[in-house]
């Protein structure tokens, strides 16, 4: 038989219709938060607030016979004796069951300085909790409630969580109880000022003040993460939210559970990205890995051998990409345990093995300027001196460099060096005065990117410079 041209034979059509792409159906989560909404809770918490006039520094009094006497005699009574009671203030968040016996995961923040912690179950029964034990570092808080037969939540890891997948977020926003929202995963291992031992999971997922502490569930139901920040220039949700992974959020349970506090390993360095330049400086391939800009006095690496200039790019068996992925590893690890790290060192790689220690406060040395011996670097455009630590012009051991006394227009303006800056460092040779530095400057190539570290506000910090041709 035969068709008219405009007349498509019936297989035709069928095949073209089997060839199409198939949309993917839009999650369904009705099932999910009816197995797992029960688990979730809301916190409430009182907080004791002092009056105005006991915030005031010692010694310090509303004086009398001024303009102030009614102000003060309204707020702390005549004479300013007469005080008010302490104010109680409340806090709303959200968190989860993690034992039938009722303990119970929420944010630090959520349950700081509380009086008293109420939690709320979906039964609308009211109980008083615990605290067990709370870290302000990781933003984690463990609860108990005296209870039996509680519905628990399904523990997860955020190991296996793809970005672009589904997430969604049960909490209470605003004090609405059990809000369900919904959405992606927007990226893995955020570093987040402030929060260096917390690679976070950013999602697109409404979170908005009372979500604080809820969790954030996988599809399969299983808990990945804990709800902790967003990002917002008006106090609202504004697409962008943090989760706290369960990796580091049970490491923190079990050290609270077992001994009433978190316990964090401890390297003994400062570190920064591989940007693009100084990868070309180092001779890597790519910019990856852990930049060391200092190494601390009696620390596990200085122990181990570690070097101002070493880019960590394995430690303990786990690629580290950034700079930011390197504490979260690192606190997570037990004290005393012996990792094996491999670093780029002058263009090759090195194995160290270092012993990690205990995370502990260490005191940061500045160096401070010597004008006395000005000299001009007119390849870079910068006037340095040596740097010193009394002004005296004599150069103590402790704080080698030289001090950036002004910037004009040149490489070192266009690689970010700034005025006050200390150069420790210029490609592997360290620099311990004026004549160090203009010795080195000649040596180098034009055209090339060289790694120069500078100390800044008490900081190191490597920069990339090129010198013109």
């Amino acid at each position: 038989m035969l068709y008219p041209k405009y007349v498509v034979p019936w297989y035709l059509s069928l095949l073209w219709l089997l060839s199409c792409p198939v949309q993917a159906e839009l999650p369904e989560f009705t099932e999910l938060v009816k197995a797992y909404g029960p688990t979730v809770v809301n916190i409430s918490t009182t907080q004791k607030q002092l009056p105005l006039e006991q915030k005031l520094p010692d010694g310090m009094r509303i004086p009398e016979g001024t303009p102030f006497d009614d102000f003060r005699r309204h707020f702390f009574g005549e004479g300013g004796r007469q005080w008010p009671q302490p104010r109680q203030e409340g806090s709303l968040g959200s968190g989860f069951i993690i034992s039938d016996d009722g303990y119970i995961l929420t944010n630090h923040h959520v349950v700081k300085n509380a009086g008293e912690i109420i939690v709320r179950l979906q039964d609308r029964r009211e109980l008083e909790a615990k605290l067990i034990g709370s870290d302000e570092r990781s933003d984690i808080a463990l609860l108990k409630i005296e209870a039996d037969d509680l519905p628990v939540a399904k523990i997860g890891s955020e190991k296996d969580l793809k970005v672009g997948e589904w997430v969604l977020a049960i909490g209470s926003p605003f004090g609405f109880d059990h809000s369900v929202t919904a959405g992606i995963v927007s990226a893995k291992d955020r570093s987040l000022p402030g929060d260096p031992y917390v690679s976070f999971i950013q999602t697109d997922v409404a979170i908005n003040p009372g979500n604080s502490g809820g969790p954030l569930f996988n599809l399969n139901g299983e808990v990945v993460g804990i709800n902790s920040q967003i990002y917002s220039r008006t106090g609202g949700f504004m697409g962008l939210s943090f989760a706290i992974p369960m990796s580091i959020a049970m490491n923190v349970v079990k050290q609270l559970r077992t001994q009433g506090e978190v316990t964090r390993g401890w390297l003994g360095v400062q570190v920064q990205d591989v940007t693009r330049e100084l990868a070309e400086s180092f001779g890597m391939r790519r910019p990856h890995g852990a930049l060391v800009a200092r190494v601390l006095s009696d620390s596990p690496a200085e122990v181990a051998g570690f070097q101002v200039g070493d880019v960590i790019v394995k430690f303990n068996d786990h690629n580290v990409e950034t700079s930011s992925g390197l504490p979260p590893l690192v606190g997570m690890t037990p004290i005393d345990e012996s990792v094996r790290v491999v670093v780029i060192r002058k263009k090759r790689q090195v194995f160290l093995t270092v012993r990690i220690g205990k995370l502990s406060a260490e005191a940061k040395r500045q160096a401070k300027p010597d004008k006395t011996s000005a000299v001009l670097i007119k390849l870079l455009g910068i006037r340095v001196a040596t740097a010193t630590n009394d002004g005296s012009g004599r150069q103590p051991s402790s704080i080698p460099g030289v001090l950036v006394l002004s910037v004009t227009q040149g490489p070192a303006m266009v690689a970010g060096i700034q005025k006050g800056d200390v150069i420790l460092r210029v490609q592997n040779e360290d620099i311990r005065n004026v004549s160090d530095f203009s010795r080195v400057m000649e040596s180098l190539p034009s055209g090339k990117s060289i790694a120069v570290l500078v100390q800044r506000r008490g900081s190191p910090v490597f920069l990339a410079i090129k010198l013109d041709d």
